[in-house]
């Protein structure tokens, strides 16, 4: 694609790159096909190809972003199949990042829509506060169809039932055994305050394993949240506030890697470097990005550093004959109650598309002894994408009742998925449990039953649909 920046419009970091990745583009259009926006709306601007058109004469002209751009930009999920499906490779997140800042720059949106994202960027980063206003959201449920907004009803609508009990995290987590690795763990800000049994079982999981584990108190959200909302100021803030909090704790010990277990925080992490690559943090957060890994990625190292044999396994005693992590051919003499569970695998859009992890999640849950079923078109996305199942709840919505009928189509017993928002958006329209994927493993190797599964689950008679 021909462009037409000046000099001094390429002086700025954000517009030169952005204009490599413009050039990039030959109008092919291929990524309209994987396009979850463009599938349903059938409109040419809300797709990737549409969008970089609008996104392009916007920055070129160097002009306000005006309302037919805003709500095509709007409209879109951030989900990167694009990026997936482009053959030129054409960094489309990049791109939109961009324009959401320079949106959130130069042009004043309706009071609603300021208030509500001034709102969200309060509330959602914050366990605590995050944790008061589902307690308010629980009590307004009753007159969430009075609300003479939809996305407030559907705030009120998503709220859990219940939220667990604060579970505050030790700062570090010997290995057992041998220590075998040092990570530190993003313990996530929504996560903790939506489902405390993930990072329970992630560390149980990795300090079995052989992984002393460190969780800086320092920490806290990543940023993706306000990142994309445009508001870089904050995500920029939030992300200097992790890369000091995990670099001291590698100074203090080292670190092999810093652990992830929720993908959408994974993705921004491993983008610090690019966020921050004109900033004096630059080298340093280049590093932080250099060593985030998604849980799955360091559990499928240890496998392989194992090898087929299994070293990495339950404790006997708790699973008689059962293999690890990295399988075994060895016959079980006491099968554990996990084997042979049906379980679908939810490809979250940040894990598969945004950092290309596709088949470490499936190969470990297989070789952890469950059946694992893919249900059709696990590109495309749930809808959940952040808050834009807050933001664009219409869309979201059936983007979610598409991705559930594919999931039941399978005849799944449990559904993993390995990003807290996948699962909130899943579990809305299901009835099968819904866990993350760290939970599955550490039961079949030796941790406890997920507390969303019934226990008289038995393997299924039929093959899958």
């Amino acid at each position: 694609m021909r462009t037409d920046f000046s000099p001094e419009q390429l002086a700025d970091p954000d517009t030169a790159r952005s204009n490599q990745i413009l050039r990039s583009c030959v109008h092919c259009g291929f990524c309209t096909a994987t396009c979850p926006t463009y599938q349903i709306l059938g409109d040419e601007l809300d797709s990737p190809r549409g969008r970089i058109y609008l996104i392009k004469e916007m920055l070129e002209n160097d002009r306000p972003a005006d309302t037919e751009t805003v709500t095509h930009v709007d409209r879109c999920l951030s989900c990167l199949a694009c990026m997936t499906t482009c053959p030129s490779g054409v960094h489309y997140m990049h791109l939109v990042d961009h324009a959401r800042a320079h949106i959130e720059r130069t042009y004043r949106r309706p009071w609603r829509d300021r208030a509500l994202r001034r709102m969200l960027a309060f509330v959602l980063p914050y366990p605590r506060r995050f944790r008061a206003a589902l307690r308010l959201a629980r009590i307004g449920r009753p007159l969430a169809g009075l609300m003479p907004d939809r996305r407030l009803a559907a705030m009120l609508r998503l709220a859990p039932d219940r939220t667990a009990a604060p579970e505050p995290l030790a700062e570090v987590y010997p290995a057992q055994g041998l220590r075998r690795r040092r990570v530190g763990l993003l313990a996530g800000c929504a996560q903790q305050v939506l489902d405390t049994d993930i990072n329970a079982a992630t560390i149980r999981l990795l300090t079995r394993l052989g992984c002393e584990v460190v969780v800086p108190r320092a920490q806290g959200c990543c940023g993706a949240l306000t990142h994309h909302m445009g508001r870089t100021d904050h995500s920029h803030a939030a992300a200097a506030r992790n890369i000091r909090a995990f670099l001291e704790a590698a100074e203090d010990g080292g670190l092999d890697a810093i652990v992830v277990n929720t993908s959408g925080c994974g993705t921004t992490v491993k983008d610090y470097g690019h966020m921050l690559r004109t900033t004096d943090l630059a080298r340093d957060a280049a590093r932080v990005s250099a060593l985030a890994r998604d849980v799955t990625e360091v559990l499928a190292e240890i496998a392989r550093d194992d090898g087929p044999e299994g070293a990495v396994r339950a404790d006997p005693a708790e699973t008689p004959g059962k293999g690890g992590i990295a399988g075994t051919d060895a016959p079980a003499a006491t099968p554990h109650p996990s084997a042979g569970l049906r379980v679908a695998y939810h490809a979250a859009c940040s894990l598969q598309h945004g950092q290309k992890v596709r088949a470490a999640p499936k190969t470990l849950l297989t070789r952890a002894g469950f059946e694992v079923v893919e249900p059709a078109d696990a590109h495309l996305c749930c809808g959940s994408a952040g808050t834009y199942n807050l933001m664009q709840p219409e869309l979201s919505e059936k983007l979610r009742d598409r991705k559930v009928a594919t999931i039941e189509a399978r005849s799944p017993q449990i559904v993993a998925a390995g990003n807290i928002g996948c699962m909130v958006q899943i579990a809305q329209g299901t009835a099968v449990p819904v866990v993350h994927t760290v939970e599955l493993l550490d039961w079949a190797t030796g941790g406890p039953r997920p507390a969303k599964l019934p226990a008289d689950l038995t393997p299924p008679a039929v093959p899958p649909r």
